[in-house]
């Protein structure tokens, strides 16, 4: 799966958040975007990561963002996520992996995982108002990644 760069479009999109409202890339054109890819809801480094975006929602809102968490688990699991951790932002369905697909996030398991032949890599993609990429970060630490993007986008 080819990885996306800075300065391409980001591929639209069109999912289901955990409260089955239907998100598309297209209808947030003007508006910057953080969508990040994370593996599994309710697992230590993805809860780290999501209470992360949580916490710092406040400022990322008041710079202009949108963040869209992605995963392959369906809208019951995002909603238990989502309530379990007071997350405040959506969190989209991906069970198909096609979002992940799209944006060269879903990675062929090697090791012990051989009966899952597929899985989500941690990814963050910054999205400008235009629909282009402005950042396109692969092989994401789930602690601390917050902050360090927070310094890379200027907020």
């Amino acid at each position: 799966m080819a990885e996306l760069t800075k300065g391409d479009p980001a591929p639209d999109f069109e999912a289901q958040d955990g409260n089955g409202k239907t998100w598309r890339l297209s209808d947030l054109r003007g508006k910057k975007v953080i969508l990040y890819f994370y593996p599994a809801d309710d697992t230590p480094g993805c809860t780290a990561e999501a209470c992360d975006f949580r916490d710092n929602m406040t400022i990322l809102e008041h710079a202009g963002y949108v963040v869209l968490g992605v995963s392959p688990q369906d809208s019951d699991s995002h909603q238990r996520f989502a309530q379990k951790y007071q997350l405040n932002f959506p969190l989209l369905v991906d069970e198909d992996m096609r979002m992940a697909k799209a944006y060269g996030a879903l990675r062929e398991k090697v090791g012990m995982w051989n009966d899952v032949p597929l899985h989500v890599a941690r990814s963050t993609f910054v999205i400008d108002e235009n629909g282009g990429l402005e950042q396109a970060i692969y092989g994401v630490n789930a602690r601390g990644h917050v902050d360090t993007l927070k310094g890379s986008i200027g907020v």
